[in-house]
């Protein structure tokens, strides 16, 4: 079973209805309910790997799968899209971060979906535009994920604003699993 879901960002988060209305005791606030994206019942519980085609993120694949086939469960695979700052800055404004279009995606999916070795597992590919350490655990949590699996960064980036996995063994809420 293969499947995938491609989020707008405009689509995540919806301004709320009316700011102004009291919210009943114990009641999720209406923002975040709004935010969260229904999931598929039968990919939650799974394990979100991160993936755009490199030589790491193809091996943190290969063991997200020998993962999830083991436990019996579902395969989120995360295509985060880069985000730029625009070039124009209103007065004292912090810059405005526009999504680039990314057809990376639909060619990542179009491989994923003739792979061979994802016949093992249901998977589902997930585009996400912004930051990856903040994406990746938001669809882990969207999705109660068991864990998080990414490869290893190398090169003068990762030593210079720090590594994925690193930032991401920091802040997230569940396992992540660094592949070297």
């Amino acid at each position: 079973m293969a499947g995938h879901e491609f989020f707008e960002p405009a689509d995540r988060k919806r301004p709320l209805a009316d700011p102004t209305a009291a919210e009943p005791v114990g009641a999720e606030p209406l923002g975040a309910a709004q935010s969260r994206q229904p999931c598929d019942p039968a990919f939650r519980h799974g394990v979100v790997v991160g993936f755009d085609g490199s030589t790491s993120s193809e091996r943190a694949l290969a063991y997200a799968i020998g993962m999830a086939r083991r436990s019996g469960s579902a395969l989120i695979i995360v295509h985060v899209a880069n985000r730029l700052p625009t070039t124009v800055w209103a007065g004292c404004e912090p810059p405005v971060f526009v999504d680039v279009p990314d057809h990376r995606t639909e060619v990542l999916g179009l491989e994923l979906a003739c792979a061979d070795h994802l016949t093992e597992v249901p998977w589902i590919l997930v585009e996400r535009g912004g930051d990856i350490c903040h994406e990746l655990e938001e669809v882990g949590r969207e999705y109660e994920a068991d864990a998080i699996v990414v490869g290893s960064t190398h090169g003068l980036v990762g030593r210079l604003f720090g590594s994925v996995a690193g930032r991401l063994a920091k802040r997230a809420q569940r396992p992540v699993v660094v592949i070297p």
